[in-house]
């Protein structure tokens, strides 16, 4: 099937499902850590899965990607000269390469020319060193995690706060990875019958943007799915066609919240979700002002933090169940303000 883009959708075929999960919307949100306190720390870290957990996030985001003996591992992207040290790594030096991944050409190192042994070997550091130097200083502490570890550390980190901290994971790129022999659907289903999170109730949603491999995950696991989509226009039925094998829909801000009006009216997407039977979980709320419509914006620097508490209130005076968040701390906060008053 097509991947749901940022540049657009694409119609399914597909019948409604008879009773999905979570048709009903949470009265609290979930905060999610996406990739981490990625605002904070470098992104997919421990480091930043932990900073997230200390400032009141229910579920941490780690971006699976594959290296090539087969293990799943939390990257962005699979390309990762702008999210590790390898770049200055003279022993990788003539593994850079360039290939086409879902129609784009690029041009660096791949996880899935490396084993799981020589990633490690290699150190994180902050993709957006400019915008975030406080997080910056914190490159080249630790390694790429493995799914498993991240799981570990959502487990521990239940145990340390007496909360049940989740796991949210994405398929990055799961039909590329399948052309070249690494069936990453199978191996994350795997992973989670292996750690007991087979389940309808398991504390783990299942992301990502192409219906093909998200519907073939459902057909083999129990646990929640939710489907991602990038802003553009909607087909008729959609929804209803998604919530097949899909129990959350992931939008972009713009589809949920009108950004040119300093109200931020909410569309009708959500209600419309909701009533498909799915949770509506938006991406991705960051403070900085480049990431800000112009009328959040505070100051001229890019770099300076605006009132990204506004779009939180709205989300969740619109009725969301959930909302992505490079800042966990700002989401909950504005949650409690909300919620608790």
């Amino acid at each position: 099937m097509t991947r749901l883009t940022r540049r657009g959708f694409a119609a399914v075929s597909l019948a409604a499902l008879a009773a999905p999960a979570f048709a009903a919307p949470a009265k609290r949100p979930i905060v999610i850590a996406h990739r981490g306190s990625s605002g904070e720390r470098p992104e997919h870290t421990p480091m930043a899965y932990r900073r997230a957990v200390e400032q009141g996030a229910d579920y941490i985001e780690p971006d699976l990607v594959m290296t090539r003996d087969g293990v799943l591992v939390a990257r962005h992207e699979n390309e990762i000269s702008e999210t590790t040290d390898i770049a200055s790594r003279p022993e990788f030096a003539g593994r850079r390469t360039k290939k086409t991944i879902d129609g784009a050409t690029i041009e660096g190192w791949f996880t899935e020319d490396f084993t799981l042994a020589e990633l490690k070997t290699l150190r994180a550091v902050e993709r957006l060193p400019k915008l975030r130097p406080q997080s910056a200083a914190f490159s080249g502490q630790e390694t790429i995690p493995t799914f498993q570890e991240v799981v570990d550390l959502a487990r521990a980190e239940s145990v340390r706060t007496g909360r049940t901290i989740g796991v949210y994971p994405e398929m990055k790129h799961p039909t590329y990875f399948g052309k070249i022999g690494l069936p990453m659907v199978e191996t994350l289903v795997g992973a989670l019958k292996d750690n007991g999170l087979d389940a309808r109730d398991a504390p783990v949603f299942v992301q990502c943007f192409e219906p093909g491999p998200l519907r073939a995950f459902r057909g083999l696991s129990k646990t929640p799915t939710v489907m991602l989509a990038g802003a553009g226009p909607l087909p008729e039925n959609l929804l209803a066609e998604l919530a097949e094998f899909s129990d959350g829909f992931g939008p972009e801000l713009r589809m949920v919240l009108d950004m040119s009006t300093p109200d931020l009216a909410p569309t009708p997407l959500i209600a419309q979700a909701q009533a498909a039977g799915m949770q509506v979980h938006p991406w991705t709320v960051r403070a900085e002002n480049v990431f800000l419509p112009p009328v959040l914006q505070k100051g001229q620097d890019p770099a300076a933090h605006g009132d990204a508490a506004a779009i939180l209130r709205a989300l969740y005076a619109a009725g969301v169940d959930g909302v992505f968040t490079d800042f966990p701390d700002l989401a909950a906060r504005v949650r409690a303000e909300v919620f608790d008053g």
